[in-house]
Protein backbone atom coordinates (compact mmCIF):
# COMPACT_ATOMS: atom_id res chain seq x y z
CA UNK A 1 0.00 0.00 0.00
CA UNK A 2 1.21 3.50 -0.80
CA UNK A 3 0.16 6.92 0.33
CA UNK A 4 -1.87 8.78 -2.26
CA UNK A 5 -1.30 12.31 -3.45
CA UNK A 6 -4.71 13.18 -2.00
CA UNK A 7 -6.15 13.86 1.43
CA UNK A 8 -9.71 13.61 2.76
CA UNK A 9 -10.95 16.85 4.35
CA UNK A 10 -13.95 16.68 6.67
CA UNK A 11 -15.55 19.64 8.44
CA UNK A 12 -18.65 20.39 10.47
CA UNK A 13 -20.74 23.46 9.65
CA UNK A 14 -24.21 24.92 10.26
CA UNK A 15 -26.43 24.52 7.19
CA UNK A 16 -26.58 28.25 6.46
CA UNK A 17 -22.78 28.30 5.97
CA UNK A 18 -22.58 25.13 3.86
CA UNK A 19 -22.28 26.80 0.47
CA UNK A 20 -19.81 29.47 1.64
CA UNK A 21 -17.45 26.82 3.00
CA UNK A 22 -17.85 24.53 -0.03
CA UNK A 23 -17.23 27.46 -2.39
CA UNK A 24 -14.08 28.41 -0.46
CA UNK A 25 -12.50 24.94 -0.45
CA UNK A 26 -13.40 24.33 -4.10
CA UNK A 27 -11.97 27.72 -5.15
CA UNK A 28 -8.76 26.74 -3.31
CA UNK A 29 -8.49 23.53 -5.40
CA UNK A 30 -10.35 20.84 -3.45
CA UNK A 31 -13.09 18.54 -4.72
CA UNK A 32 -11.58 17.34 -7.98
CA UNK A 33 -11.83 13.64 -8.90
CA UNK A 34 -10.78 12.86 -12.45
CA UNK A 35 -12.85 14.99 -14.81
CA UNK A 36 -15.29 16.00 -12.05
CA UNK A 37 -15.21 19.17 -9.93
CA UNK A 38 -16.93 20.31 -6.73
CA UNK A 39 -17.18 16.70 -5.53
CA UNK A 40 -18.34 16.40 -1.92
CA UNK A 41 -20.62 14.47 0.36
CA UNK A 42 -22.54 15.72 3.38
CA UNK A 43 -25.01 14.54 5.94
CA UNK A 44 -26.87 16.05 8.90
CA UNK A 45 -26.06 15.51 12.55
CA UNK A 46 -25.88 17.26 15.90
CA UNK A 47 -22.75 18.96 17.20
CA UNK A 48 -22.28 19.55 20.93
CA UNK A 49 -19.91 21.84 22.82
CA UNK A 50 -19.40 23.96 25.91
CA UNK A 51 -17.68 27.30 25.28
CA UNK A 52 -15.05 28.01 27.92
CA UNK A 53 -14.08 31.26 29.62
CA UNK A 54 -12.64 33.70 27.11
CA UNK A 55 -14.51 32.17 24.17
CA UNK A 56 -16.78 34.27 21.97
CA UNK A 57 -19.23 31.67 20.64
CA UNK A 58 -21.26 32.42 17.52
CA UNK A 59 -24.00 30.19 18.95
CA UNK A 60 -24.88 29.76 22.63
CA UNK A 61 -23.32 31.06 25.82
CA UNK A 62 -20.07 30.49 27.70
CA UNK A 63 -20.36 27.65 30.23
CA UNK A 64 -23.53 26.10 28.82
CA UNK A 65 -23.66 22.94 26.74
CA UNK A 66 -25.10 23.58 23.32
CA UNK A 67 -26.54 21.23 20.74
CA UNK A 68 -26.44 22.52 17.18
CA UNK A 69 -27.80 21.11 13.93
CA UNK A 70 -24.76 20.80 11.68
CA UNK A 71 -23.65 19.15 8.48
CA UNK A 72 -20.60 16.89 8.16
CA UNK A 73 -18.98 17.67 4.81
CA UNK A 74 -16.32 15.55 3.08
CA UNK A 75 -14.18 16.19 0.01
CA UNK A 76 -10.78 15.29 -1.41
CA UNK A 77 -7.77 17.59 -1.51
CA UNK A 78 -4.45 17.31 -3.34
CA UNK A 79 -1.75 16.88 -0.69
CA UNK A 80 0.35 19.68 -2.16
CA UNK A 81 -2.35 22.30 -1.50
CA UNK A 82 -3.97 20.89 1.65
CA UNK A 83 -2.71 23.76 3.81
CA UNK A 84 -4.14 26.38 1.43
CA UNK A 85 -7.48 24.59 1.33
CA UNK A 86 -7.68 24.40 5.14
CA UNK A 87 -6.87 28.13 5.38
CA UNK A 88 -9.67 28.86 2.90
CA UNK A 89 -12.07 26.76 4.95
CA UNK A 90 -11.14 28.54 8.17
CA UNK A 91 -11.56 31.97 6.55
CA UNK A 92 -15.04 31.11 5.23
CA UNK A 93 -16.34 29.30 8.32
CA UNK A 94 -18.48 31.26 10.81
CA UNK A 95 -17.23 29.51 13.97
CA UNK A 96 -14.49 30.87 16.22
CA UNK A 97 -13.01 27.34 16.45
CA UNK A 98 -13.62 25.15 13.42
CA UNK A 99 -13.92 21.38 13.85
CA UNK A 100 -12.22 19.74 10.89
CA UNK A 101 -10.20 16.61 10.11
CA UNK A 102 -7.58 15.97 7.43
CA UNK A 103 -6.61 12.38 6.64
CA UNK A 104 -4.13 10.76 4.30
CA UNK A 105 -5.72 8.52 1.70
CA UNK A 106 -3.91 5.25 1.17
CA UNK A 107 -3.89 3.54 -2.21
CA UNK A 108 -4.25 -0.25 -1.99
Amino acid sequence: MTESSRRKLIWFVPEDALEATRDAVFAAGAGRIGQYERCSWYTAGTGTFVAGEGADPVIGKVGREERVAELRVETVVPTAIAGDVVHALLAAHPYEEVAYELYAIVDA
